[in-house]
């Protein structure tokens, strides 16, 4: 075999492939008896066709098809490894030549990694958030647990600030019912200027059987579905709220019909030593309210944390030239859009159309977000990996095994059923990457100049990578029995993965 490359552009090639006959030959005895084990000539057993029969039967042609779709992989593989290529994706094959008993010839187009210069980041200088925690703050986190251990008891009479009413609602745009933008029936305390605007004010003063209907803005041009679903679940919409207050009205307007199903007067319990012990596993309130102040400090450095990293990232990018692969992006797009409107839009009932009237956006300008967010996903990996490769940054299987249980927590599920899944997905490729890319970061973290609002250096070490599970429940603790099961099903992904890209070598 031969085979020759044409550079297309800086992130496309093609390959051109001649195979004398002879290389196919194994491949041709395989298809005869391929061929013979899945017919039945009469005169003869199966399996005993001669080969000449089943020419005359179904045609040398359809042996040859046979005999090349089954070689091609092989030999576009030895192909790219004969042109040290890396390529990105499934190629474009065209057979453009085949001979009996001659030679084959084909083509194969297929994006390839493009070169990629990494400068000398070690200058760039970002400026984060400072954290610091206010008694304020301290006061907040723990009035937010106290109304979780709140009594309610059901009242016939008219809803007013702090009572907790049960509601059914409809949304419509355009006079047109529209399902997804609020959830049909929720609990909802009235005064806590959650889930949409408008909804306090029309709900003080209903008893239970009493409807209302008012007009608001739901939704925004932030995020995809996470943010209905937030609002489904009655978070705070803050962001888009301070948009609206600065004059810039978000999201589509809607008109919301609610219905009280019934009204509860809600008790807090004392703020007091009592309270400490009930809501906790401390004895005084000040023990709460100082373990309190941790967990926001925490949650403060863990959110300090993604800003460096996102901060940093974003100087870097900038920094870098990256000509974009077009079918890989194309196939990214495609793929961000499957997620979008079957998962995270699926999960929460609402189409792709609802979605874009919640946000107020066109399609065209989904389209071009949709695609912007794709490149900026791509140009990120590719700068990570080279860095990741430039600095020899290997992962090791205690590191595998660390990301490993992370992502099976974050999924609700046992490390060894998680890895069961990756493997049987063969996504372990895409942890270890993951991984790798994650160390990279961190390294031209550790090179930069970071500093915070008070002008104070920030440093970022491995402890704050778990600060994101503070809250104000406790963190389940990993068991030994969980850690040996997190390591056995690490080791079974290396090894998966050593065998993947064994499999797959020259790709």
């Amino acid at each position: 075999m031969k085979s020759a490359v044409e550079t297309l552009n800086p992130t496309r090639v093609r390959l051109t492939v001649e195979v004398p006959f002879e290389e196919l030959k194994p491949s041709l005895d395989a298809a005869y008896r391929k061929i013979n084990q899945q017919v039945q000539v009469p005169g003869f057993r199966r399996g005993k066709v001669p080969a000449r029969v089943i020419d005359q039967r179904f045609g040398r042609g359809t042996v040859l098809e046979q005999a090349v779709n089954d070689a091609l992989p092989q030999f576009y593989r030895d192909a790219v490894t004969e042109g040290e290529l890396t390529t990105l994706g499934q190629p474009e094959v065209d057979i453009t030549e085949l001979r009996d008993n001659e030679l084959l010839t084909f083509t194969a187009e297929v994006d390839v990694r493009p070169p990629i210069e990494i400068p000398e980041y070690s200058g760039i200088e970002v400026t984060v958030d400072a954290v610091e925690i206010s008694d304020e703050d301290v006061d907040q986190a723990v009035e937010r647990l106290r109304e979780r251990f709140a009594s309610t008891t059901v009242v016939e009479r008219e809803a007013g600030e702090g009572d907790v009413v049960r509601i059914g609602l409809e949304a419509r745009a355009d006079g047109e019912q529209v399902t997804g933008l609020v959830p049909p029936n929720t609990t909802y305390t009235v005064g806590s200027g959650r889930l949409v605007e408008g909804l306090d004010e029309a709900v003080t003063g209903l008893a239970a059987g009493g409807t209302a209907t008012f007009t608001t803005r739901i939704g925004g041009p932030e995020e995809p579905a996470e943010a209905a679903a937030e609002e489904a679940e009655g978070a705070e919409g803050a962001e888009g709220e301070a948009k609206e207050e600065a004059g810039e009205p978000q999201g589509q307007e809607v008109e919301i019909t609610i219905s009280v199903e019934s009204v509860s007067s809600r008790e807090l319990p004392d703020l007091d030593d009592d309270f400490a012990q009930l809501a906790s596993e401390f004895d005084t309130l000040e023990e709460l309210r100082e373990d309190s102040r941790k967990r926001l400090s925490d949650q403060r450095k863990y959110d300090q944390a993604n800003q460096v990293q996102e901060k940093v990232l974003a100087a870097l990018l900038d920094m870098v030239e990256i000509p974009m692969p077009q079918k890989l992006l194309e196939d990214e797009v495609e793929t961000r859009r499957h997620n979008l409107v079957h998962h995270q839009l699926g999960q929460i009932g609402m189409d792709l159309n609802a979605y874009l009237k919640m946000r107020g956006q066109s399609a065209e300008e989904f389209d071009a977000e949709l695609r912007e967010e794709a490149e900026r996903g791509i140009r990120t990996q590719f700068v990570l990996e080279e860095i990741a490769r430039r600095e020899e940054l290997n992962v090791s299987q205690q590191e595998l095994t660390e990301h490993l249980v992370r992502r099976a927590q974050s999924a609700g599920m046992s490390p060894d059923d998680f890895v069961k899944a990756v493997v049987e997905s063969n996504q372990v490729p895409m942890l270890v990457g993951e991984v790798s890319r994650g160390k990279a970061l961190a390294a031209v973290v550790d090179a930069v100049t970071v500093t915070d609002s008070n002008g104070e250096p920030v440093r970022l070490d491995e402890s704050e990578d778990e600060a994101g599970e503070a809250d104000e429940a406790e963190p389940a603790a990993e068991t030994g029995e969980e850690a040996e099961q997190a390591d056995e099903a690490a080791a079974g992904a290396a090894e998966a993965e050593s065998s993947d890209e064994s499999d797959e070598a020259g790709r």
